[in-house]
């Protein structure tokens, strides 16, 4: 009989694209499906059971301040009665101490303050393993630079015990909001994935797409749910539906004449805007011309003397809008979506 929650032992049983065990492994399931509960759970049996420590990532310093609460009401009851969570504020609130029963257990630490943890690495050495819950962003509000903090902090926790770099496995989990968040884009998740994938192997990481039904059925259930039934945030929640991720006008204009309009520049990569008059629609892909002279740079770290900054082309960017707002835009992918959207959000 398939269990009303989710599961890990196959993910944690994977090894990574070149037959290695990998140090990242991603979980995205639908809300409520249990993958929290799965892995904090892991966690707490491994520091019962053997003394491993771990640490529990968060995205901004103000998250420590109910961390304990956060991660083990649910846990504590279900699986550990008798026993209780607390944190203690360190190094004036840079990074919180977990303890269980007082005994210390690991550590609660934020992205944002990754630079300032690493002169606190010698204290982390006996972190065994890492949670990052959440790690895309419903409201798509990332620290800035995240990836280079996140790396800069699991680098902060693998030092230590005598080695320069020791193996920390990362749970990373999430509920399915963007398939061009950051960690995707970074990691070449983006276009490899799709609805239809269930497990994903890369270099030193291993990705689980799940779908947990009676999760599903549990929140379609729910009054609130029903009353706002047509709302996309539900069909998120209870589907494992992309939040952010339209996946309309991604499709290519097939035997038409097209005029090049310009060059944008986004992420360090250029992307076309071509007009197909006689379909009477703009069209965005990645096969640039290098050497068009209207080149839009989309944020301040793409710009330099090759491309205008995004003022100098007010009334073209209008227009790109209206076309947007018209439906009359289409796109080879939602990268090249991506890169129009920041362009015309500008």
């Amino acid at each position: 009989m398939e269990s009303k929650y989710y599961d890990g032992t196959k993910l944690l049983s994977m090894n990574d694209i070149n037959g290695n065990k990998p140090e990242i492994y991603m979980c995205t399931t639908n809300r409520t499906g249990g993958k929290t509960t799965y892995f904090g759970r892991l966690c707490v049996n491994r520091f019962m059971n053997k003394g491993e420590k771990f640490a529990l990532i968060y995205r901004y310093n103000y998250e420590l301040d109910d961390c304990a609460e956060k991660f083990y009401k649910d846990i504590g009851k279900l699986f550990f009665p008798n026993t209780t969570m607390t944190s203690k504020r360190r190094a004036s609130g840079i990074f919180h101490e977990l303890f269980i029963n007082d005994k210390s257990c690991g550590y609660a630490i934020s992205l944002n303050s990754a630079d300032q943890l690493k002169k606190y690495s010698h204290l982390f050495s006996d972190v065994m393993r890492m949670i990052f819950d959440e790690f895309q962003s419903e409201t798509n509000h990332y620290c800035s630079d995240e990836i280079r903090k996140f790396l800069s902090i699991h680098t902060s926790v693998a030092r230590g015990n005598g080695e320069q770099i020791r193996y920390v496995p990362v749970y990373m989990l999430s509920n399915p909001v963007s398939i061009i968040n950051p960690y995707y884009t970074e990691m070449d998740i983006s276009s490899r994935l799709d609805d239809k994938t269930k497990f994903l192997k890369g270099n030193g990481f291993v990705l689980e797409q799940g779908y947990v039904e009676s999760a599903s059925l549990a929140q379609k259930e729910s009054g609130v749910n029903k009353a706002f039934s047509k709302n996309e945030y539900v069909a998120y929640s209870s589907e494992s539906v992309y939040l952010n991720d339209n996946k309309a006008f991604i499709e290519k204009p097939e035997n038409c004449a097209s005029k090049y309009l310009a060059t944008i520049r986004y992420k360090n990569s250029d992307y076309a805007i071509r007009e197909y008059k006689e379909l009477g629609i703009l069209y965005c892909d990645d096969h640039a011309d290098r050497t068009f002279p209207t080149r839009i740079s989309v944020t301040t770290e793409d710009h330099n003397i090759n491309y205008v900054m995004l003022k100098n082309n007010d009334f073209f960017i209008s227009n790109l809008r209206f076309f947007f707002e018209h439906g009359a835009f289409r796109f080879k992918d939602l990268k090249s979506k991506e890169a129009l959207l920041k362009c015309i959000s500008y």
